[in-house]
């Protein structure tokens, strides 16, 4: 899916990219960023040392229409789900139109849109089972419906569009006209400030003219509909006005003149997935197409993917169950050394890795989109985090499946069945899943995003302590305000609920752990303090310590997040509530290991050897280790062809080794 936290690794730099400065860059981000917190967040808490746990739990009770409507509709894509098959759509790369008017026809274009414009008006958390369950037939199935809904053209509409914006588009898109987001350019993947495609207003002030390339449009090859990012230039309007402009949200109808689909790209995984590359030349979009107003287009991008963020843990709560089914009874069946090779501890251990953090990514996604759904927390950085760890967790799950399956697990369906076993395609999933860790904000730029968030405080009180370009007068001045901030906020972290043995007593044996993630945030909020004093205006810089900030808040909300969910559990559902605990406990004790591991790391690593020999590869020092081998561009010649061995060669080769 186009987003604007793609790697900026593609294409060719340009004229106008290259003009853009690293504080211009910063600056425009900075813009976009949704700076006031007019609501509670429980992640943004865990990073200062403040564990709420109140903010989550007891965990979020659902309306119960909204159960009853969701039910009922999961109930028919489940009868429709069972007659479509995935293995077509992975043969032929291609999901098939009959399927799409299938989908359309119950309405699953619409899951997300408000029943007034036709659609369905889901809550977020059955948008999230549906994404699941159509995932589970075939991930492309879901990036679709992601695409769409999540971040194309239904929700930046809903939440940014006018009335008559809304009335036009959303009932069309309810109705089964497919939706894209174009974002991301060639050359342009996290750094929007060197946004190349353009819309110039046109003389008359009634449209825009686009011109431009977007890349990786997922949907952009069949789409009806897109949200286009672009750059309005500065300019004078017909009254005097001077307009700033800046980069703009438009509604394209794919049928305009200008617009060119030229290319429809393939991937390691998600076979069906209709992306590519789409070409705008003078395409003439009317004035009231504008989303929101000049320059917010990125506020609108960041705040579609907030919430766009959420499909994606939906879709890996979807391979984790796939992956424990398929380990359990292949683990079951499969005999070594006399016994089951899931009874063999080295098996035994990743099976018990694959249900525990099932559990937990359950856990995880059903809490943020329940809060979503409720609408009185602020979950950007819940979001986030639930996307980042998510993404993480399940690539680690299908790698350990395909480690079970053995020879069977690198081996296609297609190739099994053939042979007359049973088609598990786990390979495939392998595949499938790497792309989540890059889609909608690469982990790496997702770890960025959270970070700025969780020292959002430190810088607030640093101030010119943490600018590079501050003067020293400055600097002495903002000393004495931080320290100030700081002798009110440290001493809170020296002892908290989690010193208390008798904390958290009504979650059972699962108080341990909650008590652990108490003073782990304090924790970490003191470790972000030193990095914050030792670092000052570089701490942006080290960004492999605030990866492992990152990381461990992660940790903490899964913990948090499936503790809080076995003990809902327990009381909706005592048949299941006591299982709950156990894979609540298995994780929780699993997660430990990483946020004792990451603590360690933070000032114990070879992130400045790392960076040192890095910068020495990319100046060519270390091309001699690079000799011996052929690189991509080498070999291409006609002579290939002739040099490759025709049927009678091989044919004697046979004979050969046969005799």
């Amino acid at each position: 899916m186009t987003s604007a936290t793609e790697n900026p690794t593609a294409g060719s730099s340009t004229a106008h990219s290259s003009t853009v400065t690293e504080a211009e860059a910063r600056a425009v981000a900075e813009a976009a960023r949704e700076q006031e917190w007019s609501r509670p967040s429980f992640a943004k808490g865990l990073y200062l040392g403040d564990f709420d746990l109140g903010l989550i739990h007891p965990w979020p009770q659902a309306r119960a229409d909204d159960v009853e409507r969701g039910e009922a509709f999961m109930a028919s894509l489940r009868q429709y789900c069972q007659t479509m098959d995935g293995r077509t759509i992975e043969r032929h790369s291609r999901i098939p139109d009959h399927y799409l008017a299938g989908l359309a026809e119950l309405g699953v274009f619409g899951m997300k849109i408000p029943r007034e414009y036709g659609g369905l008006g889901l809550s977020l958390v059955y948008y999230g089972r549906a994404l699941a369950l159509l995932g589970s037939v075939h991930p492309s199935l879901g990036a679709l419906i992601s695409a769409h809904q999540s971040i194309g053209v239904p929700e930046p509409v809903k939440v940014f569009g006018t009335a008559e914006q809304k009335q036009q588009y959303l009932a069309r898109c309810a109705a089964g006209a497919i939706t894209a987001f174009l974002l991301t350019e060639p050359d342009v993947g996290s750094d929007p400030a060197r946004m190349g495609c353009t819309a110039v207003p046109a003389d008359d002030g009634g449209s825009y003219v686009l011109d431009g390339v977007k890349l990786w449009t997922t949907n952009g090859v069949i789409a009806e509909l897109v949200v286009v990012m672009a750059k309005v230039p500065p300019y004078t309007g017909a009254d005097g006005t001077e307009h700033r402009g800046g980069i703009t949200a438009f509604v394209v109808d794919m049928d305009t003149p200008g617009i060119t689909v030229e290319n429809r790209n393939a991937f390691m995984g998600l076979h069906g997935i209709e992306n590519g590359v789409t070409r705008f030349h003078q395409v003439r979009v009317p004035a009231e197409n504008r989303l929101g107003k000049e320059g917010q287009g990125l506020k609108i991008a960041l705040t579609t993917l907030n919430t766009g963020r959420l499909s994606i843990p939906g879709l890996c709560v979807a391979a984790g169950k796939w992956s424990l089914k398929i380990a359990r009874e292949w683990s079951n069946a499969r005999t070594q050394w006399g016994r089951p090779v899931g009874k063999h501890e080295a098996v035994g251990k990743k099976i018990a890795f694959i249900a525990a953090t099932t559990f937990a990514l359950e856990a995880v996604f059903e809490l943020c989109a329940e809060m979503a759904d409720a609408g009185q927390k602020d979950i950007r950085i819940e979001a986030a985090l639930a996307k980042l760890w998510s993404t993480e967790l399940s690539c680690q799950i299908a790698d350990e499946l395909v480690q079970i399956r053995g020879g069977r697990g690198f081996e296609t369906a297609d190739s099994l069945e053939a042979r007359g076993e049973r088609a598990v395609a786990a390979e495939q999933l392998f595949r499938d899943l790497r792309i989540n860790r890059i889609f909608e904000g690469s982990s790496e730029i997702m770890r960025l995003l959270i970070a700025r968030e969780a020292v959002d405080a430190h810088l607030a009180a640093a101030g010119d302590l943490a600018s590079a370009d501050a003067s020293l007068q400055d600097k002495a001045r903002a000393a004495v305000g931080a320290t100030g901030f700081y002798a009110r906020w440290l001493p809170k972290l020296v002892a908290g609920a989690g010193l208390d043995p008798r904390s958290y007593g009504e979650f059972g044996r699962l108080a341990r752990h909650l008590r652990y993630v108490e003073r782990a945030s304090r924790k970490l909020a003191r470790q972000t303090f030193y990095g914050m004093g030792r670092w000052q205006a570089g701490l942006e810089h080290k960004q492999a310590f605030l990866g492992r900030i990152v990381d461990i808040g992660a940790e903490l909300f899964a913990m948090a997040a499936s503790c809080s969910r076995a003990e809902a559990l327990l009381r909706s559902d005592p048949g299941h509530g006591a299982g709950a605990f156990e894979l609540a406990d298995a994780f929780c004790d699993q997660a430990r290991l990483r946020v004792d591991a990451s603590f360690e790391q933070l000032w114990k690593n070879t992130d400045d050897a790392d960076h040192a020999v890095s910068r020495k590869v990319l100046a060519g020092d270390y091309a001699w280790l690079e000799a011996g081998i052929l690189d991509s561009s080498e070999g291409t010649g006609p002579w290939i062809a002739e040099a490759t061995p025709g049927p009678s060669v091989r044919e004697n080769l046979h004979r050969k080794y046969r005799a």
